[in-house]
């Protein structure tokens, strides 16, 4: 198969979707990869380890996705590549349709068959390609979180550790999944008080045998949430129903309600946000006040550590890449239910049903018949 991988466009965005050694390995297999140039390299991955890996290094998109079957990618296509993209090609990368519509709709346009790393799921249910970010995201939330607590920056001056004779900050985490326990973990180590909020009972419990008594935990309700809101110096929403758009869990009222400085991290900006007064911020303007309180809302947030986030993603999603290209992607998919579910578009068609309702479209479930999809 020919695969393209194009250097990332989305602002401060320097990850890259394949590794010299994931090339390597594809060439190996009888693949045809190109790169485009400079693709990997602010993350020490220069055309010289492309080329040595075997890949053909290309000088713009055009060239990237005019021979290339396979795209990909890390972040979703801005509009001057969705304007590229044609029915031959399939698209592999995070795509968070349910809180871009535009984007969804250019897709469809396109006639693209969009994979979403986002949704591919695994046998327990989880999302083995969002989790390494979530992680990564989960710890980032802590260190950005300090930052906005931080005078020159809008914050209340809060250290999020305090010192002798002084207490720490207050650190409430809303969904206590990956990203929610990592953040935990980081504000735990950095001395915070931490509390916990999740809906499942069996996932509060876990998180008790998991810390202990470091963490308090929190059946979530509306109460709940603005109790333990309004009490806190930073608030970290992680909140995420896979494949729609994130509850706001915070109204605006409640946020003109929390005291002066205090720091809101939208962790789940890339599903929408769980804040009410949250839009999406770049690494260049991370940060913005609305109502006396510090909002954080990049939209890729693992682009900030791109070296290690790209090391991350690729180790997950190389498998996938590899069965995608070795067996073709309707063999892939019609074999392994789990890539299936990462389908999102085909043909102009909604083939995801959680994307479909977020997005007002029909739902088309997915079908292999003699070879052919439909």
């Amino acid at each position: 198969m020919r695969i393209g991988v194009p250097k990332e466009i989305k602002p401060h965005e320097y990850r890259v979707g394949l590794t010299p050694a994931g090339v390597r390995e594809l060439v190996g297999r009888g693949h045809t990869v190109r790169v485009e140039s400079q693709a990997g390299a602010r993350i020490g991955f220069d055309d010289g380890a492309y080329t040595a890996a075997g890949a053909q290094v290309v000088a713009g998109p055009a060239e990237v996705l005019g021979g290339s079957e396979l795209i990909v990618k890390v972040k979703e296509p801005q509009p001057v590549e969705i304007d590229r993209l044609r029915p031959e090609h399939v698209l592999f990368t995070y795509l968070h349709l349910a809180a871009d519509v535009e984007q969804a709709k250019g897709l469809m346009h396109a006639g693209a068959t969009c994979i979403a790393y986002e949704t591919v799921t695994d046998a327990a249910g989880s999302l083995p390609l969002l989790a390494p970010m979530s992680e990564i995201a989960g710890r980032m939330s802590v260190q950005v979180g300090a930052q906005a607590l931080l005078n020159p920056y809008g914050g209340r001056g809060v250290l999020l550790g305090g010192i002798p004779g002084v207490p720490p900050a207050r650190v409430v985490v809303l969904g206590g999944g990956v990203a929610g326990a990592q953040a935990a973990h980081v504000a735990v180590g950095l001395g915070a008080s931490v509390c916990i909020i999740d809906r499942s009972v069996p996932r509060l419990r876990a998180l008790g045998a998991e810390f202990g008594t470091r963490v308090e935990t929190a059946a979530s309700s509306p109460d709940v949430v603005a109790d333990q809101v309004l009490a806190a110096d930073l608030v970290i929403g992680t909140v995420l129903i896979p494949g729609a758009a994130a509850p706001k869990l915070v109204t605006r009222e409640l946020v003109e309600r929390m005291r002066d400085g205090s720091a809101l991290v939208d962790v789940s900006i890339d599903q929408g946000g769980c804040f009410e007064t949250s839009r999406p911020t770049t690494h260049q303007e991370p940060t913005y006040v609305e109502s006396g309180i510090v909002h954080y809302c990049v939209t890729n947030m693992p682009g900030a550590v791109a070296t290690t986030s790209t090391l991350a993603l690729t180790n997950a999603t190389f498998p996938f890449v590899c069965a995608l290209a070795d067996k073709g992607w309707e063999a892939a998919l019609a074999e392994d239910e789990h890539l299936r579910n990462g389908l999102n578009l085909y043909a102009g068609r909604v083939h995801h049903p959680t994307v479909a309702g977020a997005i007002g479209a029909p739902f088309h479930p997915f079908r292999f018949e003699g070879g052919r999809s439909s």
